[in-house]
């Protein structure tokens, strides 16, 4: 699989993997009981270059191309267990740091782009709503203008980072008459007078990723805090998500690696009957699929990453990831913790924590069944 990777990537790629290894890997056991977000781990990240890999070097960053992020997030994903602090460093990169690098203004860029990748802000994006899920747009939060303000009313719900985050990136409808035309957004700073972050949600799964609602009551927003035009927030979001479901699950294929390699040893080394039990063919077929589902996956995402590399289209692809990565993770964390049985019932052996994580990837950006819908519009059907 490392066929097409320069000697640079494939090094950058251990380089990642021992960072990880090494840093990240801090009682995720107890944090993740706590649903607690460590923010050293987070400023690790940015001090590695993780934040800044698709920023210019002009705010920090490493202007890295969609191979070298892609070889990233598995690497990340195969050296830190913790999935919930990979989850919420996506939630950041793609759903507010490329809004603002795509769409914002060179004062908004140079606002926030530094301490985004510097880990001395944490950002995210504000779309989902009580009464909007898969229909995203949606939405029931407005922003009026009133001299040079828009004023937002509304709620936000299921947002990943925010009761840690600085900047938010909202979306609100301008003009409710125009429907998802009329939909803009905005920068909102966490101490902006109207907005209040509710209380931490307590999920089955990532749990190390904070998430609340967040509620805006006559909240003030000057009109230079309005990202791209008025009425540009559909295409602001639908460029935001191409980014975050190809990168999101990444680090998905080198968790399912790190289980794979765990798995094999396991089987070479338990025995039943007198025999090591990956000689029964029940246990080493599925350790088949198991790797079958790696190296598929693998595949899919890094040619997602050429494409995006060499400028193309890539909605249908990156529906196509999102879609197939997430399953293959649910089904190869169950697999791995069938093949440990009872121990992989027991939470210190890290593998039902697997399972939990994986489950949210059919949901968040865009459940299973909203990729396929995208995949049919690509296909004419």
């Amino acid at each position: 699989m490392d066929i097409g990777l320069t000697e640079e990537l494939l090094q950058y790629r251990d380089e990642v993997v021992r960072f990880a290894q090494n840093e990240l890997n801090d009682d995720v056991i107890g944090r993740d009981a706590d649903s607690a977000f460590s923010r050293d781990a987070w400023k690790k990240c940015a001090a590695f270059g993780l934040q800044g890999l698709p920023l210019p070097e002009t705010y920090g960053g490493s202007n890295a191309d969609a191979v070298t992020i892609m070889i990233a997030m598995e690497a990340l994903g195969y050296g830190c267990k913790d999935n919930g602090l990979i989850f919420s460093l996506n939630a950041q990169m793609w759903s507010c740091e490329i809004p603002i690098m795509t769409f914002g203004t060179d004062e908004q860029k140079s606002r926030y782009l530094p301490g985004l990748c510097d880990g001395s802000l944490i950002g995210v994006q504000g779309m989902t709503e009580p009464g909007s899920g898969s229909d995203a747009f949606a939405l029931a939060t407005t922003a009026t203008r009133s001299g040079d303000r828009y004023v937002l009313n509304g709620t936000k719900t299921f947002i990943t980072n925010a009761p840690v985050a600085d900047v938010f990136v909202i979306f609100a409808s301008t003009d409710p008459t125009l429907g998802f035309a009329g939909i803009s957004a905005f920068l909102v700073d966490r101490d902006a007078p109207g907005l209040t972050v509710g209380r931490p949600f307590n999920k089955m799964g990532l749990r190390t990723s904070p998430m609340s609602e967040l509620a805006f009551a006559d909240c003030e927003v000057p009109t230079e805090k309005m990202i791209g035009r008025p009425g540009a927030g559909m295409a602001i979001f639908n460029s935001s998500m191409d980014w975050e479901r190809s990168f999101i699950l990444g680090s998905a294929v080198g968790s399912m690696q790190r289980q794979l390699e765990r798995c094999v040893a396991y089987a070479q080394e338990r025995k039943q009957f007198g025999r090591p039990i990956g000689d029964f063919q029940a246990v080493s077929h599925t350790i088949v699929d198991m790797r079958v589902r790696v190296e598929t996956s693998r595949l899919l995402l890094r040619n997602l990453a050429a494409l995006k590399t060499k400028g193309a289209s890539t909605v249908a692809e990156s529906a196509m990831a999102k879609l197939y990565v997430s399953e293959c993770f649910v089904q190869t964390s169950l697999d791995a913790l069938q093949i440990h049985g009872g121990y992989g019932y027991m939470t210190e052996y890290e593998l039902e924590r697997d399972v939990r994580d994986a489950i949210a990837g059919r949901i968040y950006s865009g459940t299973s069944q909203i990729q396929r819908n995208i995949i049919a519009r690509h296909m004419q059907l």
